[in-house]
């Protein structure tokens, strides 16, 4: 019984990652003007705060639709 909830939750955790990565790449897509990784490589605080706000409510979106 305990390696069946180990391996759910590690499936959750697999799908969770897959899911930011392909919605981290569609914001990125969708924002073509905009280069994420040279401007964060520039220091560009303010593109820190949005990459990291996207994240976060993309991952509680994630958490909650797992659920």
């Amino acid at each position: 019984m305990q390696f069946e909830i180990i391996a759910l939750n590690l499936l959750y955790a697999v799908a969770g990652v897959v899911l930011m990565f392909l919605s981290y790449r569609a914001i990125d897509r969708l924002t073509p003007e905009v280069n994420f990784p040279a401007e964060l490589s520039k220091g560009n605080v303010a593109v820190a705060i949005f990459v990291a706000s996207l994240f976060i409510s993309i991952a509680l979106i994630i958490g909650n639709a797992l659920n």
